[in-house]
């Protein structure tokens, strides 16, 4: 008798149980093959030919074909069972969850997923758009990179904060949390902290001034507060250069006095050349001329040159040499590149010619007296 009893407490219809696990199964993969294969043509045709290289692309595939299979899983799962005749002896029934589930939960998943899914294409389209300013092989081009970058980057993080906070606004109003009195709170919390953080609030306005003005880009080489470097990162709040040593500063916003671009729309650099009382100035311009012309014919460097070496003339004249002055124009961030090899070029035409640099000398006068 004892044995009876406990063999009806298990479904006789094992069988229905399992189609019905299969098909709910089956049901939920297929629907979560059917989204990831609408997320993967919805990217691609956003990214293009850099979705198979980006790495987040397939992240977010996968992402959406899990969620998709769990939330259909939990919605048709539970009205299987019922309908197969099992009675769940644990927690809610069949019929509760799935009223639940059809009623709030299948909103918050949908919630969820959205929210992901709308972060990951804002990101795509902002690294989209960046992709199509960096195709212009301009001299331009190489400005308007730098400025996408750190547009994008400044968007991709402003968005991500907005939708995922309204994502979690809207989540919990669906589960009946009243977030009167959450909106209320960050009001008086935001009230306080523009108080007592008047510093904060003193650099995040500065960093807008900063990026909305095109003060400075990400890749650009500056003097900030005397502080010379790369700029790695502008954010609302503080800006991060990187020195030739691979120092890092972190320099707050409302703190910049003084900053300096150095690869603002083009570059010059700048030669200062000594040479020696005897030698002809002329012939050294001349030299130097010579040396320009071949560089910007060379076509590692010429596509760099953006106009022809400028003579200054004789700049200053000391006890020991005569200095001159030249300038070229560059694009940014290659001037030291083509200065450099400018440089080496009029050495090598000044040592062709005999005309050698100027050493220290010393005279001594040797007085006799009557």
């Amino acid at each position: 008798m004892q044995a009876a009893s406990t063999s009806t407490s298990l479904p006789t219809n094992t069988l229905e149980v399992t189609l019905a696990i299969a098909l709910t199964l089956l049901v939920a993969g297929a629907m979560a093959l059917l989204a990831g294969t609408l997320t993967r043509r919805l990217l691609r045709s956003i990214e293009g030919d850099r979705f198979h290289v980006q790495p987040i692309a397939n992240a977010t595939v996968r992402i959406v074909r899990r969620i998709t299979f769990a939330l259909f899983t939990l919605v048709l799962l539970f009205p299987s069972l019922d309908d197969a005749g099992v009675e769940l002896q644990f927690g809610l029934q069949g019929e509760d969850v799935a009223d639940w589930a059809a009623r709030t939960g299948i909103r918050v998943a949908m919630l969820v997923l959205l929210a992901f899914a709308t972060n990951r294409f804002a990101a795509s389209v902002i690294r989209r758009a960046e992709g199509e300013v960096l195709l212009t092989g301009d001299a331009a081009g190489l400005e308007r990179r730098k400025r996408a970058q750190t547009l994008g980057v400044t968007f991709r993080r402003f968005l991500s904060a907005l939708i995922w906070s309204t994502a979690v606004l809207v989540i919990l109003r669906e589960v009946d949390v009243d977030i009167t009195p959450v909106l209320t709170g960050a009001g008086i919390l935001g009230l306080a902290v523009g108080f007592g953080a008047q510093t904060l609030v003193k650099d995040i306005i500065s960093g807008v001034f900063v990026i909305a003005e095109d003060q400075v880009r990400v890749g650009d080489a500056a003097f900030i507060n005397g502080v010379e470097g790369t700029v790695e990162e502008i954010n609302l709040r503080t800006i991060v250069l990187r020195t030739v040593e691979g120092v890092v500063y972190t320099i707050s916003n409302g703190d910049i006095r003084t900053l300096a671009n150095r690869s603002k729309d083009f570059a010059y650099y700048v030669i200062t050349l000594g040479i020696d009382y005897d030698d002809e100035s002329d012939e050294v311009v001349e030299v130097a001329r010579a040396a320009a012309e071949e560089l910007q014919q060379d076509p590692a460097y010429g596509p760099h040159i953006l106009a022809p070496l400028e003579v200054f003339g004789m700049e200053d004249v000391t006890a020991t040499q005569v200095n001159l002055r030249f300038r070229i124009k560059t694009l940014p961030l290659k001037q030291w590149d083509v200065g450099r090899e400018l440089r080496r070029r009029i050495k090598r035409g000044l040592k062709a010619r005999g005309i050698k640099l100027p050493s220290q000398k010393l005279e001594v006068t040797l007085r006799k007296d009557a």
